[in-house]
């Protein structure tokens, strides 16, 4: 049976907290996100952890995060820049940013040669939802998968957030991903305002997803073609991101990927805004009161 690897998207500045979200301490003895999902993700059978981090964070993350876990298993980091582009192309020179989620993705492909989860740092998944990437990623199949949260458990208190809403297949795989990017909450649903002003109603049991992904070495080469062809479009946009969803649908509506959409029941919760982190900390006590997780994961 094949042990997959973590990878874990860590590069994120983080513009709306105004801090740096990955080493944020969020639990009992000063655990950050981070630390419950690669508790769950070794629970679940992961093998190897390779971390997309900034260049210039690169002390401070080995310092503060991956140092504790390099004696548990093989720690790789790699890394997000903004000039990391094909033959070609050149940044704009007033970008700041990185490229996006896909183009994190793509810098661990010398890091990762087997099936891998794909994850945010900033995002408590619950151990149920590494617990069926891991079952998928090990049967050595070829199809992706995503772990697909129920909308209303994952929106903030605090303000609008942005969502990929799933839409899916008679067999309940994923036919496409529309990236909503101000949903809240509305009665009990939600409602998404798109940048005319027009609302659109969400029941609230809609599937999303929370880039919380399963995939295989395949989407290397999809992700080399895709930001190709991103940055034929977009190249000279100092703000234009490219992000996983959008090369997901390019692969399932052309028939060159199956995503099977692991609906899961497990709790989510992230820190979007300052005010969230209160609740994400009380959260997790609670989840360590009823024996969930032990007070210090690495004792």
């Amino acid at each position: 049976m094949i042990k997959p690897s973590l990878l874990v998207l860590a590069a994120g500045m983080g513009s709306r907290y105004r801090g740096l979200k990955q080493i944020d301490p969020v639990g009992p003895a000063g655990q950050t996100i981070i630390d419950y999902s690669i508790y769950d993700a070794l629970r679940a059978g992961f093998a190897k952890l390779v971390f997309v981090i900034r260049r210039d964070l690169e002390r401070p993350f080995r310092e503060l995060v991956g140092q504790r876990f390099e004696t548990r298993l093989p720690v790789h980091y790699v890394f997000q820049e903004l000039g990391d582009l094909p033959p070609g192309f050149a940044a704009p020179p007033n970008r700041v940013k990185p490229w996006g989620t896909a183009h994190a993705l793509l810098a661990g492909h010398s890091a990762i040669q087997e099936p891998f989860a794909a994850i945010n740092a900033d995002d408590f998944y619950g151990a149920q939802s590494f617990r069926l990437l891991a079952d998928h990623l090990s049967l050595d199949g070829a199809d992706f998968a995503m772990a697909g949260f129920v909308l209303r458990r994952t929106l903030s208190e605090f303000g609008s957030v942005a969502r990929g809403v799933c839409e899916l297949g008679p067999d309940g795989d994923l036919k496409s991903i529309v990236e909503l990017t101000r949903i809240e909450r509305d009665g009990d649903g939600a409602k998404n305002t798109d940048p005319a002003g027009r609302v659109t109603k969400l029941t609230g049991d809609e599937a999303v997803s929370l880039n919380c992904w399963g995939f295989t070495p395949a989407i290397f080469p999809a992700l080399r073609a895709h930001f190709a062809a991103f940055l034929e479009q977009n190249g000279r946009d100092e703000k234009a991101e490219f992000y996983i969803p959008s090369v997901v649908n390019g692969l399932v509506a052309s028939g060159q990927a199956r995503v099977r959409v692991l609906r899961t029941e497990a709790a989510w919760f992230g820190v979007t805004y300052p005010q969230d982190r209160p609740r994400v900390v009380e959260s997790i006590r609670q989840l360590v009161a009823k024996g969930e997780y032990p007070e210090r994961l690495w004792a």
